[in-house]
This record gives structure tokens, sequence and C-alpha cells, in this order.
């Protein structure tokens, strides 16, 4: 880690594991995100973001439950659920949820991914870590990694409570076997979603690391085919790589979709493929390479999300009105 202390003469440590050096190799540029990654990704929160989390009304979370499947979720709460009681540590103010797939691993010592996002400013800021478990309405995340992300292809949108954010839905979660039609309509619609995904470094204690990343493009910027599967492109970034270099070490992958109308969430997770070299590439506005994505598991969670997320009037985001779409080819 680039805050850790270095032997004299020792060369810094490379934040970066084996599949994302490989995926910034592949684009010639391993040499310099090694000088990036040392001087960007820390092992603690730095004062701008212990004062940034408190602000959110909501946070985006990745798990693996102990099938090892992965799920994103997320946790709303009254700005200030999220607290930094120091720098190596953030508190997470939220009762346990039954009724998320992800709750399965989010247990005492489960490695996580975190995502904290301000849509209305674009502000996002990540960190990845291990549960302390507090009790049934906390728990802390340990820093492994904490870094910020720029503020690409985030639509604007204006946060506002429907109900108390410590209450349930209630409205059961259906787990559904293929996709209906109202899994569809979100999936078609969507110009944003969350991708959780994580890579084993080996059997030990902290060997896990998950992350949870942001997707954003026009509405109909993912596909879906007849039978189930999602092609993504994906469009220039910050070359971390953290997505598809835990994809290329580890092929399993899980999204949610927000009706950020309705507060509907739809959660998936399965198997994911990486197109790094396909013909369709060319033919999509801003796509640098695409990943597929099969669902083996499916919840649709109605209301799951205690708040309405309004897309603000010209909040559509300058760099994904430089791509495309499915739906216009």
């Amino acid at each position: 880690m680039a805050d850790q202390p270095k032997s004299a003469g020792a060369a810094p440590a490379s934040p970066w594991h084996a599949g994302e050096k490989a995926m910034q190799h592949s684009v010639g540029v391993a040499e310099r995100m090694d000088e990036v990654g040392g001087r960007v990704i820390r092992d603690h929160l730095p004062e701008q973001h212990r004062q940034f989390y408190p602000l959110l009304p909501f946070v985006v979370l990745g798990a693996v439950d102990p099938e090892g499947r992965p799920w994103a979720t997320l946790r709303a709460g009254t700005p200030g659920f999220l607290q930094s009681p120091d720098a190596a540590s953030l508190r997470v103010i939220a009762t346990r949820d039954d009724q998320d797939p992800a709750e399965r691993g989010m247990e005492n010592g489960d490695a996580v991914g975190l995502l904290g996002i301000q849509l209305q400013t674009r502000r996002r800021n990540r960190l990845n870590g291990s549960i302390r478990r507090r009790d049934a309405a906390s728990f802390d995340i340990g820093v492994a990694q904490s870094y910020g992300n720029c503020p690409q292809y985030i639509q604007r949108r204006a946060p506002a409570f429907t109900r108390d954010p410590s209450a349930a839905s209630d409205i059961a979660p259906v787990t559904l076997e293929r996709l209906d039609d109202r899994a569809r309509q979100i999936i078609r619609g969507a110009d944003t979603f969350f991708v959780a995904s994580y890579y084993d470094a080996g059997a030990g204690a902290g060997a896990r690391q998950v992350d949870v990343s942001h997707r954003g493009g026009k509405p109909g910027f993912v596909r879906l085919d007849d039978d189930g599967v999602l092609t993504v492109p994906d469009f220039a970034g910050n070359m971390f790589f953290n997505t598809l270099g835990n994809l290329l070490l580890n092929p399993r992958a899980g999204l949610v979709f927000i009706d950020f109308e309705t507060g509907d969430l739809l959660q998936l997770s399965g198997s994911a493929e990486l197109l790094l070299d396909s013909p369709e590439i060319a033919s999509f506005d801003g796509a640098e390479r695409l990943w597929r994505f099969r669902p083996q598991r499916i919840v649709y969670r109605a209301a799951a999300l205690p708040m309405r997320l309004s897309r603000e009037i010209g909040g559509e985001s300058p760099n994904s009105l430089r791509t495309g779409s499915w739906e216009t080819r």
C-alpha cells in the first residue's frame, strides 16, 4: 500500500493485483499506473473522505455470499448514518436486512467493497476492507484500500426520502427463474447500474478483495438479448480496471439496477465474460471493450430503496452524451 512504511531500498509495493496489472498492460499503461496507484490508493481514509461519507443518504455495497456469489446492493439512511470514528474505519449504521441477498455476505470478518456516490454533485469515493460486526444495527469496515474516482458517466439526481429509511419495504422480494417483463423493462431503461466483483489472493484472512463500481451511459447502453444475457460497453475511464481485472481472474459478478422513480431494486448474480477484441466494439460509440453477463440468481425487490432519485433537468453526464446505445443501432 502507498502509505505503509517502506524499508530502506525496498521497491514500493504495487496496489494492483495480477488481473488489474494484466488489463493495464494490455493498453500500455502498466508502468504509469504503478506510479499513480502508489500515489492515490491509501490504507486509510483521508480527511476529505471522512467528511464526505456522512453527507450521503445512501451507499453502495458489494458482498459475497457463502456460496461465492457476489451481490451488489444499497443501504440508505439519514445523512450521518455513515461515520468515520478514525482514519482506519468507516461505520455503517444500518439494520440487518434479511430481504437482501447480499446480507449473507456481510458477517463479521467478511470482505466487502463500498462506493460512496453523491449523484447531485457527481462525487464518488471508494474503499474495500473487511466487516467488524458491532451488532444487528451497525458494523464497521476496516479499511484496506481507499481512493477517489472521477465524475465520468454519472447522471445528476436529487434524492428525497419516501419513508423512514430504517423501515424495510412491506413488499416481499421475488426470486425469479428468469428475467420477466418488469426486470427487462428496468434493464433496458437504465442509464446507471452498479457491479460487484472480487478476487481471492489466497486462503488466509484478508486475502479476498471485493470491489463495487458504478457504470453509466445513455438509457439503453446495456443490451439485453432474448436469452437473458446482458452486453455492457466499457468506456474510457481511470485505467484502474478494478472490475475487469477481477473478472479476468474470477468471472463472477453481481449487478444491481435501480428504478429511481419507484425505489425498486433488481439484483442479479451470475457469470461474466470479457470481450476484448470483439468486432461489436467498433459498432458502439465510445466503447473500448465489452463484457457479457449471464444472470444465474435474480431477485426483484419492489420499493426496497426508501427514496426517489429524480433526474435533474440537464443533469446528463457530458461523457455519457458522447457515447451510444444499443437501441439506436
